[in-house]
């Protein structure tokens, strides 16, 4: 027999670490969770990385390639707890975060609104002499005498990184690499990014707060990088160690810790890419995944097998206009929290229990009931999770939600639990809203991808809620995006801003752009050492009306007729401007202001292996136990052994699925069977 070559998937959520690990000569399966370490994720990474070659009986030295996702740079930033850091600017730009944008939340009220702290505050930000104009020339030289002072000025203060952003510096990044020489001379050892490597586009708020907090989350992010090479290297493991980008792909732990703004979506983002490996087993490729965990919900939109992207997105109350997956995070899960207000209204989320303590039928200290233990209240959970290594304590559950809950609200606890569901599944369904519908998009025409360790017990309500009538839920949802991390791509994003305004459009500058923009990103594939037959280029541009404040990304194929291919992109803009706003204007300019080119290589390709048949319903028949449904009170309810179910077998609702790392609930009504690939095919009743 052959040595084996094995790919390791680990993902950090904010309850559990899931790890996957694939046999990619024979396609066999390894799955564990772990909970999380908080207090040093790296604990839960190794400790997984042990169980699960253990449960393979395998070694280090057979793993090929180990791919992670992690929430250490989004925590980061949620929880304030990035570096001291400083930043550099052009004369008369120092407050350029605070002025940001003038615009007031939705939610807020405009009379009492305070604009939020930045990352850095003014007094750890200094200006130099200089200044380059947009069309890149530089009308002032860097003044290199005051720069050293006012570098001495930011070392003084202590700062661990520092951000550079000087004016125009996407046009020609000459005065931004002359003041890192100097500071790299003065301070060798820090670590230093500069605004025309991280982000090359204009709008100097954007660009300034995305290189801001890429140097906020460097020293944090790479001391946790470093931790995890040093414990790899102690273990003996040689297989490369590769993160996942909010993109979508992957890159090495070395450039992941030089830009780790690029990280802020990196668990969710993995979950994408599982989620459309199941949508290809099942022949569909119009997909919304639903991505429910112990914290939070992550939603995405997959139109025709591309999932959404955004260069608008964000991070808590940050900009971040680095190129992402177009997915929605909002704060529900099955650790979200219920409370009732002073004012006696019932709140679920977004405050979680997290890892620590947990829902309080985790048993481990936590005092205020949950999702999680208004599911097993409810019956809706077995009284065991982990194959048995987690107990729940139903009668804790009970005990919390009668005293927090259905007492101070005069209900009964059924219905007080019925309520925390009820809640967390709207705030679900107006997330799959924001990405669907308020996109330009109508969640019937999609299939709902259930996964997360608690999606499958709500999938079945928020479809309904949404209007969506088929939800996929994977053979292992609980772990999809660990699995997710296998099939992803190394990907390579760079950008330019290049304002072209017809009818004057310089043809020859755009080629030139995207020649040059397209042999750094080929390069990069080469140092990647990616086979060209694995290789994929993709040009895009983004695009506005003339005197619009916001554009939108179209994309295509490199080719040698730029003509054509930016006429076919004005075409493509005026569909989608039409889809998102409900209007197009034909004989308004269209105007080119930023163009890309993002570059791909497959690493592995994963195959979605088939189920053997035989079983009958009897076989997966674990007990009946009572369920309470709102529409039917307690029901004797069949639950199944998930891995013991028949092939193609209809299956009418209610009942619970049961396997290791998630549960799946069919409501009444409902049906649903499992493919000869593992999936769980449900219909929602109208």
């Amino acid at each position: 027999m052959g040595m084996r070559e094995l790919l390791l998937g680990i993902d950090i959520g904010g309850t559990f670490t899931d790890l996957v690990l694939v046999d990619s000569s024979t396609g066999q399966m390894f799955v564990d969770k772990v909970p999380s370490s908080p207090e040093d994720p790296s604990i839960a990474f190794f400790q997984g990385l042990e169980r699960v070659l253990r449960q393979a009986e395998a070694s280090t030295d057979q793993l090929k390639q180990v791919i992670h996702g992690s929430t250490v740079a989004t925590n980061a930033i949620l929880e304030g707890k990035g570096a001291r850091a400083g930043m550099v600017t052009t004369a008369g730009f120092r407050h350029v975060l605070e002025i940001a944008r003038h615009e007031i939340p939705r939610s807020a009220s405009m009379n009492s609104w305070v604009k939020p702290h930045k990352p850095i505050s003014p007094d750890r930000i200094v200006e130099v002499g200089e200044r380059t104009e947009k069309d890149g020339s530089i009308s002032k030289a860097l003044d290199e005498a005051s720069t050293r002072v006012a570098l001495q000025t930011l070392l003084d203060k202590g700062v661990e990184s520092i951000a550079i952003c000087l004016l125009h510096s996407y046009a020609n990044s000459e005065n931004e690499r002359k003041v890192s020489e100097i500071l790299r001379a003065m301070a060798p050892g820090l670590q230093v990014s500069l605004s025309s490597e991280i982000l090359p586009v204009f709008r100097e708020y954007e660009r300034s707060m995305a290189t801001v907090l890429n140097a906020y989350l460097q020293p944090k992010v790479s001391h946790y990088i470093s931790a995890l090479q040093r414990g790899v290297a102690e273990r003996q493991l040689h297989a490369p160690l590769m993160i996942m980008k909010s993109d979508g792909g992957v890159v090495s732990a070395a450039e992941a810790a030089r830009e780790p703004v690029q990280m802020v979506m990196s668990g969710p983002a993995a979950g994408v890419v599982g989620a459309l490996f199941s949508g290809e087993s099942i022949g569909v490729a119009d997909l919304i995944t639903f991505d429910m965990g112990g914290t939070s919900t992550d939603v995405c939109l997959i139109d025709g097998g591309k999932p959404a992207k955004t260069s608008e997105g964000s991070i808590d109350i940050f900009p971040i206009a680095i190129p992402m997956l177009d997915i929605h995070t909002i704060g529900a899960g099955g650790g979200s929290i219920a409370q009732v207000t002073p004012s006696g209204a019932l709140n679920v989320g977004p405050g979680s229990a997290g890892a620590r303590p947990g829902p309080v039928c985790y048993g481990r200290g936590g005092k205020l009931p949950t999702v999680s233990d208004a599911n097993l209240v409810l019956g809706r959970l077995p009284n065991s999770l982990l194959n048995g290594g987690m107990t729940l304590d139903l009668k804790s559950a009970r005990q919390a939600i009668a005293s927090q809950i259905a007492e101070p609200m005069g209900l009964t606890i059924e219905a007080a639990a019925e309520g925390i569901l009820e809640i967390v599944n709207n705030h679900m369904m107006g997330a799959v809203r924001v990405i669907s519908v308020e996109r330009g998009f109508d969640p019937q025409d999609f299939t709902l991808v259930s996964f997360g360790g608690a999606g499958g017990l709500h999938a079945g309500s928020v479809a309904a809620l949404t209007g969506s009538r088929t939800v996929l839920v994977p053979p292992r949802p609980g772990v999809l995006c660990a699995l997710g991390l296998l099939g992803s791509k190394v990907t390579v994003s760079h950008a330019r801003t290049c304002m072209q305004k017809p009818p004057h459009i310089n043809y020859d500058l755009v080629a030139s752009v995207f020649a040059d923009l397209t042999k750094k990103a080929v390069s990069w594939l080469d140092e990647n050492k990616v086979p060209d037959q694995a290789r994929q280029v993709r040009w895009a541009a983004d695009l506005r009306y003339a005197h619009q404040g916001f554009e939108i990304e179209v994309d295509g194929a490199p080719t040698s007729d730029i003509q054509s291919l930016i006429s076919d992109f004005f075409y493509r803009f005026h569909q989608r401007h039409e889809q998102l706003y409900r209007h197009k204007s034909m004989e308004t300019p269209v105007e080119i202001i930023n163009l890309r080119v993002t570059a791909s290589g497959e690493l592995i390709r994963l195959e979605a292996p088939r189920q053997p048949g035989g079983n009958q319903l009897s076989d997966a028949l674990v007990e009946r136990r009572p369920v309470h449904f709102r529409e039917t009170g307690w029901i004797d309810c069949p639950c199944y052994e998930r891995s013991r179910l028949p092939v193609d077998q209809v299956i009418t609702g209610p009942a619970i699925i049961q396997q290791m790392d998630a549960t799946t609930v069919l409501f009444p009504g409902h049906t649903m069977r499992q493919d000869g690939f593992g999936n769980i095919l449900m219909t929602i009743a109208p």
